[in-house]
């Protein structure tokens, strides 16, 4: 067990990059805007969502790196791409330039969505895997912290301060890319690639005690049923399809990316000094941790349902508060302390869930491309709705905006009551039997 979980945390430091790589841009956001005198629209659809035009191409087209050069190899190229970003970042003089680094940053962000958990699922037991794939999410909320910090303690070094901002993630992408080089491959991709004998021998080492031809049939099990050329588009994989459609439009209509994007921007609305505000960015980064890892050490407990009741309530109370806040014109901490609420309900509901749900709801054959869709959604979403923020922020009101995202969540609550299905303890083989609809 001890090497699944130093495995599961190598690949998740995929996630910790992610995390990173999309706040980081927070702490050089108006400085940037300034220095390269851009208007709201051409900041937020270029410069700052650079990186998430890249995350929803990444995310799109990963399915095929995933399924066809393996879990582990993917993870790899992830690394050196976010390597080549941070440096072509850091060095940037337009907006253009650095635009299309961040947008190589992206990339690696969409695929490491799909990469990262479908390995973490693969290489765990049932009885353990939403805390395993839940790494991800605790590396992911890590990196949003240390990027907070790391933008709080860079910012006023110079003025070019905003370099040593993006630049800084080269250190973890290096080193991150070295780690996952010794990560073994997942055996229930190389059973998909009729490498049975590299599975059996890693299948060992995973768990030395198992009966591993009873594992490897179980595993071939699953595939037996499925033709060449399948698609997760055939009316047989609907159902696990509209689940990752749905969790995913819900995770972005929260608002969750457009806050983590523009924190301290949303603080200075409320009031609050630019010093205040990036340093409150810092607490939300810490709340975010804290009930990520108690998510974390839930879902395995009490089950993704009902992790998802629980911050969906948090969501539509903590945004309904921020959108009176703004309209009541409360001025002072009211709003960074119902935002510290919404990223608690956010950490522990949705931000736990997301990936490990969508990692195990489609067949091993198709996980990859399964993922992709369910990561497509998602990316396209956290692309639009922050590209959106300056403009509607300065048009419609940030009160408006938030009464919308806690709008969302009502219906949320209602999808994961009449909807979504329960996979705590189930095996990734049983789940494809419960959910196909043939």
């Amino acid at each position: 067990m001890n090497k699944i979980i130093l495995w599961s945390i190598t690949a998740a430091l995929a996630g910790f990059l992610f995390g990173f790589d999309t706040v980081v841009i927070s702490g050089a956001d108006k400085k940037l805007q300034l220095l390269w005198d851009s208007s709201d629209a051409f900041h937020g659809w270029v410069v700052v969502s650079g990186a998430l035009w890249g995350t929803v191409l990444g995310a799109i087209f990963a399915g095929i790196p995933t399924d066809k050069l393996g879990r582990k190899n993917t993870l790899i190229w992830i690394g050196i791409f976010y390597s080549v970003s941070a440096i072509g970042s850091a060095f940037s003089n337009d907006p253009i330039t650095f635009a299309i680094f961040r947008f190589i940053g992206g990339i690696g962000v969409g695929v490491s969505t799909i990469a990262a958990p479908a390995y973490i699922s693969e290489i765990s037991p049932a009885n353990k895997r939403g805390k395993l794939v839940g790494f991800y999410q605790f590396s992911l909320v890590f990196g949003i912290l240390i990027a907070f910090m790391s933008n709080y303690l860079l910012s006023g070094i110079g003025e070019n301060d905003w370099r040593w901002m993006v630049g800084v993630e080269a250190i973890p992408a290096i080193i991150y890319t070295l780690f996952v080089l010794t990560v073994p491959k997942s055996p229930r991709w190389l059973i998909t690639q009729n490498r049975v004998d590299e599975a059996k021998a890693i299948l060992k080492l995973i768990d030395p005690e198992q009966d591993v031809d009873k594992a490897i049939d179980t595993i071939q099990e699953d595939s037996k049923n499925t033709v060449s050329g399948e698609s997760i588009f055939m009316k047989k994989y609907r159902f696990p399809l509209l689940l990752a459609f749905l969790i995913a439009f819900f995770n972005q209509v929260s608002g969750i990316n457009a806050f983590l994007y523009y924190a301290p921007r949303i603080f200075e609305e409320a009031g609050l000094g630019e010093s205040t505000a990036l340093l409150s960015s810092v607490g939300i980064g810490i709340t975010n941790m804290l009930f990520t890892l108690l998510g974390i050490n839930l879902i395995d407990r009490l089950g993704r349902k009902q992790l998802m009741y629980i911050g969906s309530i948090g969501y539509i109370i903590s945004l309904s508060l921020v959108a009176c806040a703004f309209f009541l014109q409360w001025e002072g901490m009211a709003v960074p302390i119902f935002l510290f609420i919404f990223i608690a309900a956010h950490a522990i509901g949705q931000g736990t869930v997301i990936w490990v749900f969508i990692s195990e709801i489609f067949p091993n054959h198709l996980r990859g491309s399964g993922q992709a869709f369910g990561c497509s959604v998602h990316w396209i979403l956290a692309a639009a709705i922050p590209a959106a923020v300056p403009f509607l922020f300065s048009s419609i009101g940030a009160g408006t905006v938030f009464a919308f995202f806690a709008i969302m969540m009502v219906l949320q609550l209602i999808w994961v009551h009449f909807m979504m299905p329960e996979t705590k303890g189930v095996s990734l083989e049983d789940l494809s039997k419960k959910l196909i609809r043939k």
